[in-house]
């Protein structure tokens, strides 16, 4: 062994696709060598002397470091950490699938043009998918149209009528990505994709904040999201509505989507 190294993202996650050169002062390349899937690097024993190594990885900025190699020919390097080009992160690539029990789908419509109406869906599920390029994760959700709940019986079965989500007819709302995802800042991301509800299929960009990465109770790993949208009720053939008066209507013609995310790792859940 000469060189090594863990190569880790700031949330402590290996980068597996990681590539380690290392130059003498001159600046030729002496080794190369690849991460394995714990995101450690190892390489051959070296001649004594000052190494510069250089670790890149697609999506990350790349990071250089001063090796100084003793007469053993090994130096460890320690973490070596990666940040994401753009200075924004997600998770480790791979499946994560989202916890219902630990999550909500909710939306939030004016009301008599002077309070909101907030409503959730108890029924939904998805899957998410890290991508190596990050830019192409994907995410895939179905929601159970009649598990609206707003607080109202009266209200929430007018909702699941042909009026509006038509339940009956169109008992699932889906959304999936279609354009990955882009860089909308420190931790925010821009997910485009295409929200189905009613029968009627339109673009609907979520604008998303990764929280972060933790362990969970039952062994596994969780990720967490913030995500909103703006949604026109008429984009999805919901035109009904009730004037109470001049220029105010009963529900507002504009919806805002909410969700909190949490996904664990990997493509069940715990059964625990």
């Amino acid at each position: 062994m000469g060189l090594r190294a863990r190569v880790r993202t700031k949330d402590g996650w290996a980068v597996r696709h990681a590539v380690l050169t290392v130059t003498d002062m001159t600046g030729r390349q002496v080794v190369r060598a690849a991460a394995d899937d714990d995101g450690v690097v190892l390489t051959q024993a070296l001649p004594q002397g000052v190494y510069t190594a250089i670790v890149t990885a697609v999506g990350y900025q790349p990071t250089a470091s001063t090796a100084i190699v003793a007469s053993s020919g090994r130096a460890d390097l320690g973490n070596l950490v990666l940040a994401r080009q753009g200075g924004v992160e997600l998770p480790p690539p791979g499946p994560w699938t989202i916890d219902p029990a630990h999550s909500s789908v909710g939306a939030v419509a004016q009301h008599l043009g002077i309070s909101s109406i907030h409503g959730h869906f108890g029924e939904f599920h998805g899957q998410i998918e890290i991508a190596e390029r990050v830019e192409e994760s994907r995410v895939h959700a179905v929601i159970g149209a009649a598990s609206i709940d707003t607080g109202n019986k009266m209200r929430d079965d007018h909702l699941r009528s042909a009026d509006f989500l038509n339940v009956d007819a169109q008992p699932e709302i889906t959304y999936r990505s279609t354009g990955g995802v882009s860089a909308a800042g420190a931790d925010r991301w821009t997910v485009h994709g295409e929200l189905t509800m009613n029968a009627v299929t339109r673009p609907v960009d979520l604008d998303l904040t990764y929280l972060g990465t933790g362990p969970d109770p039952w062994g596994g790993t969780r990720a967490a999201f913030r995500a909103t949208a703006e949604l026109r009720r008429e984009d999805f053939a919901m035109t009904y509505n009730q004037v109470v008066q001049v220029g105010i209507a009963a529900i507002g013609t504009t919806l805002r989507v909410e969700l909190d995310i949490q996904a664990v790792q990997g493509t069940s859940l715990p059964t625990a």
